[in-house]
């Protein structure tokens, strides 16, 4: 690679690292809080402010202090101390750049630049730690603090997507730092919500069940809202695989079912409504001719949608847009708790929506006095940006603007 087209790409990488708000603080703290708001924020190629990199916070606060210093203002010390971390990050992220040769660089840049919108290759590199002031940090935690999660603390919080070369290769002397083939675990606890405040009646369930227990390929193949050629089922193709599909997905408003049910025979599978050279289940391609303005504004914000993968230990599902989502499975639920739970996935986080091991355990343990509706044991129901349960005013799933059903086969 020539010297000069190097440059330029490692300068523009460099550029399009975490930027705060103008009112942050040290950088992280706002980044964070925009990761929390659901709109992560990248820098602009004409202005650009220091970023205070999370490691350093304890040594910010352990730095001897002498007479010059004391003497100092507290706004000339801040600064002074963001420069020195804002250099050394540099030299750290520059330093990893250069083990990066040819083609690498390229396929860091387009993911970078179109925050995971593209397709992109592994970017592999050797295992080797980086320095960062008195600390040590792997390649894959550099670029994900550096990009992503300015907050990241240990590895160990991050997961690997299953098509990346890192998923289920520790022991591998190199490893993907694409900061985009990771996704970040959701925390035990966090975002949870019980959906045990007004519970539906008798009546209600009732009312429910024609809309949501309605599975079956037959009434998908009556529904008035899809033409035909508008939505290609993978299920009624020919050249559809002739082994079992894992796991069928509805896609829902409201109390209607559009389209059909997709079957997923892959182990891992998109859902988005407007992704770059996406593949999966496009929901941009089911059209209403009749549409609510609360549902045409909850599309707009599905996006990058969701990544749905079975791996070995229960099904995973990945946040790819820029707001939360809502989650109920049977296998999320508390032991003994006798209401279901709703989880918040911020963006960029991942959960195991199922696990086959629990849900094993749990079949009989549900009282149906206890449930907000139709239960099914093997599904897992997701809703965009928009949430249901005790916390929200909409009690039941129904009420979100646009959701999604996982039908999961009861096998592994």
């Amino acid at each position: 690679m020539f010297r000069s087209k190097r440059s330029g790409l490692v300068r523009r990488l460099w550029r399009s690292r975490l930027i705060p708000d103008r009112q942050g603080g040290d950088g992280s703290s706002s980044t964070v809080e925009n990761l929390q708001e659901g709109s992560p924020r990248s820098a602009p190629e004409n202005e650009y402010r220091t970023v205070t990199c999370c490691l350093f916070k304890d040594r910010e606060h352990s730095e001897p202090r002498t007479p010059d210093t004391d003497a100092a203002s507290p706004g000339a010390l801040e600064a002074k101390q963001r420069s020195v971390i804002e250099q050394e990050l540099k030299t750290a992220t520059y330093s990893l750049f250069k083990r990066l040769k040819g083609k690498p660089l390229d396929t860091l840049l387009e993911a970078v630049e179109s925050k995971g919108g593209m397709p992109s290759d592994c970017v592999m590199v050797s295992r080797t730690e980086l320095r960062l002031g008195g600390h040590m940090a792997p390649p894959q935690l550099l670029l994900c603090k550096l990009y992503r999660w300015s907050d990241l603390q240990h590895t160990a919080q991050l997961k690997p997507l299953c098509e990346c070369q890192s998923y289920g290769a520790s022991d591998s002397p190199t490893v993907c730092c694409n900061p985009y083939h990771y996704s970040r675990l959701c925390g035990p606890g966090k975002f949870m919500y019980s959906a045990s405040r007004g519970l539906a009646s008798a009546a209600e369930i009732s009312d429910l069940s024609d809309s949501t227990l309605s599975y079956t390929e037959r009434e998908a193949a009556c529904s008035p809202y899809v033409l035909p050629g508008d939505f290609s089922d993978a299920s009624m193709s020919p050249e559809a695989p002739k082994q079992s599909h894992w796991c069928s997905v509805a896609y829902w408003e409201h109390r209607t079912r559009v389209g059909r049910l997709y079957a997923v025979y892959k182990h891992s599978v998109s859902i988005f409504y407007d992704l770059p050279q996406g593949t999966g289940f496009c929901l941009g391609q089911l059209n209403l001719e009749q549409c609510s303005s609360s549902v045409r504004r909850t599309r707009g914000k599905i996006g990058y949608g969701i990544l749905l993968s079975k791996e070995a230990d229960g099904v995973w599902a990945y946040n790819r847009s820029e707001h939360p989502i809502f989650v109920n499975s049977p296998t999320l639920d508390a032991p003994g708790c006798r209401s279901l739970v709703v989880r918040k996935v911020m963006p960029g986080f991942s959960i195991k929506v199922f696990d086959y091991d629990r849900s094993c355990l749990l079949q009989g343990a549900v009282e149906p006095g206890c449930l907000d509706g139709p239960f099914d044991p093997h599904s897992v129901r997701i809703s965009f940006a928009k949430g249901w349960g005790a916390c929200y005013s909409r009690q039941f799933i129904t009420s979100c603007p646009c959701w999604l059903e996982i039908l999961l086969n009861n096998h592994r």
